[in-house]
C-alpha cells in the first residue's frame, strides 16, 4: 500500500470532482478521462485512507460522513496548489516581482521620468525600489547582489560593465540667484573657469570631479562634498559657489538658484543602463529589455 505522501494531485482533482458532480461518470467526463479510470483511482485513495468516502448507489455517488470531513481539506488543498501555480507564472513570466534600481543621478525630470511612467503603466506589479549611489558602491552593490541594474553616465562605467546606452542630455551651469553669471542668457566653459565648482566627492570615487575637468581645464577650484546633488544644489543657493546639472535636474527648483544653458557643443552627458549579465530574474530581464528597447524607439541616443 502507498503512503499518504504518494498520493497523487489528480487523485484529489477526481475526488473533488466526483463530490461536485454526485456521479463518477458525469466528473470523468468534466475530467476528460474514463469512468473506470477514476472509479479505480478514488477507490484506491480510500484504500490509502482507511475510509470509505462515498456511498456508492445506482443514481450515483454522494459523501460519508468521512467524506464530509475530508473534503474541505482536500479543496483547500487544491487551491493553495493553484496558488502556487498562478505565483509560478506570474513571477515567471516577470509580470510581479522587484528590480532594485541604482542610480547615480535622482531620476528627476525627463527623459527618465517617461521611461520609469511607461515601466510602472506596463508592469504595474513589479516594484521598484531605488538606491542612490556612486560609481564603487553601485560596482560593490552589483557584483553582491543587492542591486540589479543601474543607470549611470558614461564617465562612471568601470572596465567590464555591461551596459546599453539610454539617453543624452545636455549641461547646464547651477549659479546663486545673485550671481553676477546670472545676468547671462547663456555661457561657455571660459566664463566658469575662475569659479568654484562643488562637486560630488568621496574617497573613492572622484569621478564628478574629473569629469567637470574634462571640459574647464586644469587649475579650476573645485571643493567636493560627500553628499547628494540635492545638498550641493543648497549650497550653491547660499553662495558657495557654482555646479553643474544635467537639464532634467535643472527641473528641479531650488531657492536662490538659477540654471543657465552652456553653448558649447560638448556639454553634455550620455546616460547607460547598466546590468549584471548572469542575473535570472524574470523581472529584471523584462526591466532591462524594456528600458532599452523604448530608448531606442524614442530615439532618444
Amino acid at each position: 500500500m502507498q503512503s499518504l505522501s504518494d498520493m497523487e494531485i489528480r487523485d484529489l482533482m477526481y475526488l473533488e470532482a466526483s463530490a461536485a458532480a454526485g456521479n463518477f461518470t458525469r466528473a470523468a467526463k468534466s475530467l476528460g478521462i474514463n469512468t473506470s479510470t477514476i472509479s479505480r483511482r478514488v477507490g484506491r485513495f480510500e484504500d490509502e485512507l482507511g475510509l470509505a468516502l462515498f456511498e456508492r448507489g445506482h443514481a450515483g455517488v454522494r459523501l460519508t460522513s468521512g467524506g464530509k470531513a475530508v473534503l474541505p481539506h482536500i479543496r483547500r488543498a487544491l487551491a493553495e496548489l493553484d496558488a502556487i501555480r498562478h505565483a509560478g507564472d506570474q513571477n515567471g513570466n516577470g509580470i510581479v516581482g522587484e528590480v532594485r534600481l541604482g542610480v547615480r543621478m535622482p531620476p528627476i525630470g525627463e527623459p527618465l521620468r517617461g521611461l520609469l511612467f511607461g515601466w510602472r503603466e506596463r508592469h504595474p506589479e513589479v516594484v521598484l525600489t531605488i538606491a542612490e549611489m556612486n560609481e564603487w558602491e553601485t560596482q560593490t552593490g552589483m557584483a553582491e547582489r543587492r542591486i540589479d541594474v543601474a543607470l549611470m553616465t558614461s564617465h562612471t562605467l568601470w572596465p567590464d560593465a555591461v551596459t546599453a546606452p539610454l539617453y543624452r542630455e545636455r549641461i547646464v551651469v547651477a549659479i546663486p540667484s545673485e550671481h553676477p553669471l546670472a545676468e547671462q542668457d547663456a555661457l561657455d566653459w571660459e566664463s566658469l573657469r575662475k569659479e568654484t565648482v562643488l562637486v560630488q566627492g568621496w574617497d573613492n570615487s572622484q569621478s564628478a570631479r574629473a569629469f567637470y575637468a574634462s571640459f574647464m581645464g586644469c587649475g579650476v577650484r573645485f571643493q567636493c562634498h560627500a553628499a547628494s546633488k540635492q545638498s550641493v544644489l543648497a549650497l550653491i543657493g547660499a553662495g558657495f559657489g557654482i555646479t553643474l546639472v544635467t537639464n532634467s535636474q535643472a527641473e528641479a527648483a531650488f531657492p536662490s538658484v538659477v540654471y543657465r544653458p552652456i553653448r558649447e557643443e560638448n556639454a553634455w552627458v550620455q546616460v547607460e543602463l547598466v546590468w549584471r549579465p548572469e542575473a535570472e530574474d524574470p523581472a529584471v530581464g523584462r526591466f532591462v529589455a524594456f528600458m532599452r528597447d523604448e530608448a531606442r524607439s524614442r530615439r532618444l541616443f
